[in-house]
């Protein structure tokens, strides 16, 4: 199914028809404030697997996000953040950035794995975060790819749409997406550190 939603104002009915997938364990992919993404219900444990079969990665190695709607919840999978690095996300977020954290004991629950960091994700987009107050929780989210040797990210959702028709329950069209991903920013030890450059890095 290829969704069309307005990026700007949401309708309710949509949001609620994309919960009820992602509270069924489905697997959908949303747009972001930069490049689109597979996206699941961070509670359902076999949703979390498929996006990594789609990906053809183990759960360990593939590079998968908390998408949350702010900074609010950080506690309830994080090991306490020092002060600079909550200001720098406070200053940074919402946009397109990923923050590289030391998960506390319930991300090795959430990925079934040895897992002991984690990215943290609160995108500028009305859309996700219309989705994220309607769930109730934060969604688990991964980049999506294309085999294109020039182009690496999939910017059209109908191109994404024929890409993934058949490996996804639905794919949301809130526009263009970027072809230039988040920056990373690794806040696991006190020195923080850019380890991938990418939308917004000049703020950083």
């Amino acid at each position: 199914m290829l969704l069309q939603i307005h990026p700007d104002n949401p309708d309710k009915r949509q949001i609620k028809l994309l919960v009820n997938m992602l509270r069924a364990g489905d697997v959908i992919i949303i747009p972001t404030d930069s490049i689109y993404a597979l996206a699941c219900d961070m509670r359902k444990g076999d949703a979390i697997e498929n996006i990594c079969k789609i990906l053809d990665k183990k759960p360990k190695r593939a590079n998968l996000s908390l998408i949350c709607k702010d900074l609010s919840d950080l506690s309830d999978y994080t090991l306490p953040i020092s002060n600079p690095v909550f200001k720098h996300m406070k200053r940074l977020l919402p946009g397109p950035f990923t923050f590289i954290l030391n998960g506390n004991n319930h991300i090795p629950r959430i990925f079934k794995t040895n897992r002991k960091t984690i990215g943290i994700r609160v995108p500028d987009n009305k859309i996700v975060h219309t989705l994220l107050e309607e769930l109730g929780n934060p969604m688990i989210s991964s980049s999506i790819h294309s085999e294109d040797e020039i182009q690496q990210y999939l910017t059209e959702p109908e191109e994404i749409h024929d890409a993934f028709e058949h490996k996804v329950a639905c794919v949301i069209d809130g526009g263009a997406g970027q072809n230039i991903p988040s920056t990373v920013i690794d806040c696991t030890t006190d020195d923080i550190e850019i380890v991938r450059g990418g939308l917004g890095v000049e703020l950083v």
